[in-house]
């Protein structure tokens, strides 16, 4: 998808100043990694965190680069055109942009920030767009989704040439509408600058991603997260969240809201917790904007917001209620609670929990349906920290019936190493449990085992379809697995 440009073209809508050279030069490509330069390429000296592209000006002039653009005074050879602008990731933002047809303006665009449930919910917005008959891309957490094609994701939020050609294959594929989840440290950095967003979608806020190399302070994180509000047209936002008012605060879009609050634009007025037979969720009331009621298909009471935030933004688009139900009542996002029907019996979700805050979360979700017993298997990743694990032990022994623990990406470590970690935490509590290395074996115990009533959660690998074990990744589903113990029983 490679554009022949003028370089001057390239560098319309920014500001800029000519060291040396001619902007009348045909540009090949536009590359921020000096190892991806080739002949007649513009290089953007990008200063990040740990790298600094102008370090590597030699190695690209050498691959045949014929312009740089630089925020230092550099050195380069007469023939290079050198541009310095301000602001290195902006002016990468409006080049790539640009350089790229500039197809933002060809899609409708969502972006959607918070600190929980991001991913579900840009998960969600996608397949109901897509069961309304919106084709719709995503870029995510997980993966990027263009068409039927899926390509597993490095950052929240990639850089944002990236972002823009992700945008330009969309349109080719002929979707109309992209949702992307938008993290704090995008906006803070500016890899979705020149972007404007048509909906900007708040989930909810809470302490996270402090620290070096993300944000100093709370106030830095709240700041860069309601920038959003100010690179879109229409704002979606939950009312109930304590920081909604911080999020609104310096916007310039039009505010629509939803929640608990009276004041809310989309009422949430009443949640009823549902499970039957292979399916556990929730029937969502709602008032205001919109007076009906919704089935959804992801359980807890935290999904009624999720839901309700596409539900206010599919109508906002122009969906029709009725559609918007069909496909909420349906929708499912893989390894985030992720029903796996096995028996009318007992459940099996797979979910992504791998920490000490997002397994109590879902525990205590899960105990709210009132099962028999909460079966938890889990395992914790080598090579990282032992307090997780420790953490993960005693939330398990206490708010589980019974634990089972296992197998995770064990890395360099040695699997019974991590599972006696784990056992510290469960010995502080009364819960009982087992120890059971291999994942496979330990699935088939929790189905072999399994009490009519029973909620069992296979934790930790959610989406993930391997397990690395020193440093290979070998093929691993809990899908599959779980096929392969039903076929054989």
């Amino acid at each position: 998808m490679e554009n022949n440009m003028k370089l001057s073209d390239l560098l319309t809508d920014i500001e800029y100043v000519l060291v040396q050279g001619n902007l009348d030069i045909d540009i090949n490509n536009i590359v921020y990694d000096s190892r991806k330069a080739q002949k007649d390429d513009v290089f953007v000296c990008i200063k990040g965190t740990g790298v600094d592209g102008h370090k590597f000006i030699p190695q690209t002039i050498e691959k045949g680069v014929t312009a740089l653009i630089v925020t230092d005074e550099v050195k380069a050879p007469e023939n290079i055109t050198v541009v310095k602008v301000n602001d290195d990731r902006k002016a990468l933002a409006y080049m790539s942009a640009a350089y790229f047809g500039y197809p933002a303006n060809k899609l409708k665009t969502i972006g959607i920030t918070g600190t929980k449930g991001k991913t579900t919910t840009t998960h969600l917005f996608r397949q109901v767009f897509e069961r309304v008959g919106i084709k719709t891309g995503l870029i995510g957490t997980i993966e990027t989704i263009i068409g039927d094609k899926k390509i597993p994701a490095s950052n929240t939020t990639p850089e944002s040439y990236v972002v823009q050609q992700s945008f330009a294959k969309m349109v080719e594929e002929g979707c109309e509408c992209v949702v992307m989840e938008v993290s704090s440290q995008a906006l803070k950095v500016g890899r979705v600058e020149g972007l404007s967003f048509d909906y900007g979608v708040f989930t909810n806020l809470t302490k996270d991603h402090i620290g070096d190399g993300e944000h100093e302070n709370m106030e830095d994180y709240i700041y860069s997260k309601s920038l959003l509000f100010q690179k879109c047209k229409h704002g979606i936002l939950n009312i109930d969240d304590i920081h909604y008012e911080d999020m609104i605060k310096n916007s310039t879009c039009d505010i629509h809201t939803f929640g608990k609050n009276k004041e809310a634009n989309l009422l949430i007025d009443n949640i009823k917790l549902l499970r039957k037979e292979h399916f556990i969720g929730l029937e969502l009331n709602t008032k205001g904007i919109i007076e009906d009621t919704f089935l959804v298909n992801t359980p807890g009471e935290f999904s009624a917001y999720n839901a309700s935030s596409a539900i206010l933004t599919t109508y906002l688009i122009g969906c029709k209620v009725e559609n918007i139900k069909k496909a909420l009542s349906k929708v499912a996002v893989k390894g985030r609670v992720e029903i796996v029907p096995v028996s009318s019996k007992y459940s099996v979700i797979i979910d992504y929990a791998h920490n000490g805050v997002s397994m109590q979360s879902i525990l205590e979700t899960m105990r709210a349906y009132n099962p028999k017993r909460i079966v938890s298997l889990f395992g914790c990743g080598g090579n990282r920290s032992k307090e997780r694990r420790y953490d993960m032990g005693e939330i398990s022994g206490r708010l589980a019936d019974f634990t089972i623990v296992t197998e995770d990406n064990s890395r360099y470590e040695d699997i019974n190493d991590i599972m006696n970690d784990i056992e510290i935490g469960l010995k502080k509590t009364s819960g009982k449990y087992i120890k059971i290395p291999s994942r496979k074996d330990a699935i088939k115990y929790a189905i072999d085992n399994a009490k009519e009533g029973d909620i069992i959660l296979l934790l930790g690998k959610g989406h993930e379809t391997y397990r690395e074990i020193n440093g290979v990744r070998e093929h691993l589903d809990e899908r599959e697995i779980i096929k392969d113990i039903l076929n054989n029983k």
